[in-house]
């Protein structure tokens, strides 16, 4: 992927809440920052998954946390894993690392109905909100509604089989590529190879079986729809056309429930925007934050 910007360095920090060492990535802008965006990323998934957007935006100042039992941070040991508990997290890192409210609050796909809850429960703690991928629809009513009873029966049986065992099914190669070949919609050999080996290296980042049947059921059965009436903040939703997580008519009505809310439709790409289209995101979110001035 040498076409896309140069990597830049985080430093790392720790954090505790609930019981969770909390590991967070925060990448300086290059020059003089445009502002601060706290990232959320999606299921399954941790800080990596966010890199090219962050390569795309050197221009601020960009926080990235590995949710509690994903990437480096620990699970929980007092809490479930779930959106409703994973928006404290957010709260915890606006305090500890004392964002200000002019920042900016960005979630991918299930790192959207997180945003989304904690936007709903904390009017003005950030200036704007931006969703790419937005889980607008619950997953057992929409279009995948088989396949995600299909995947709650994988979670499950992995979860109940014997340690080693239900350990393998869950970290599968075979599996991930499945994923990984479903959701892409890339016609460029580069960029799927890209997706196939970030897949492989991180989806299987978990800290136990447990946490990820938790986290999943929450991504199947939460939504932002369920909070959306509720939030003041200027939002931008980033939506791909083919997304089979979210029909192209229920991201518009998730839209319309938004006290200000402008859509992006992406041409062509599905729910891995954050990956095949990053270059088009960051334009997108730029144009946004430049029109929308903090405060």
């Amino acid at each position: 992927m040498s076409d896309y910007p140069a990597y830049r360095t985080p430093w790392t920090t720790s954090h505790r809440h609930l019981g969770s060492d909390l590991r967070v990535r925060t990448y300086p802008a290059q020059g003089p920052s445009r502002g601060t965006i706290l990232a959320i990323h999606g299921f399954r998934g941790d800080h990596h998954g966010l890199d090219l957007l962050v390569r795309h935006l050197p221009g601020y100042t960009i926080v990235v946390p590995d949710l509690p039992g994903f990437g480096d941070s620990t699970a929980f040991t007092t809490a479930r894993h779930d959106a409703a508990t994973y928006a404290t997290v957010i709260e915890a890192l606006r305090t500890d690392l004392g964002l200000p409210d002019t920042a900016t609050l960005l979630g991918h796909s299930f790192g959207s109905i997180v945003a989304a809850q904690y936007a709903a429960a904390h009017p003005g703690a950030f200036a704007h909100l931006v969703l790419v991928n937005p889980i607008c629809e619950p997953a057992l009513e929409g279009r995948q509604a088989v396949f995600s009873r299909l995947a709650a029966g994988y979670y499950a049986a992995g979860r109940m089989l014997p340690g080693p065992l239900g350990l393998a099914v869950l970290r599968s190669r075979l599996v991930v590529d499945i994923m990984s070949t479903a959701m892409g919609t890339s016609g460029d050999p580069a960029t799927q190879a890209y997706v196939v080996d970030q897949h492989r290296r991180y989806f299987s980042g978990f800290a136990n079986r447990a946490i990820l049947q938790e986290a999943f059921a929450s991504s199947i059965r939460d939504t932002v729809r369920d909070v959306a009436p509720a939030i003041r903040t200027p939002t931008l939703l980033v939506v791909g056309e083919l997304d089979d997580l979210g029909s192209v008519p229920g991201q518009y009505s998730l839209a319309a429930l938004f006290a200000q809310a402008n859509i992006e439709v992406l041409a062509g790409v599905g729910h891995l925007i954050h990956y095949e289209r990053p270059g088009t995101t960051a334009r997108l979110v730029d144009a946004f934050l430049a029109a929308e001035p903090a405060g």
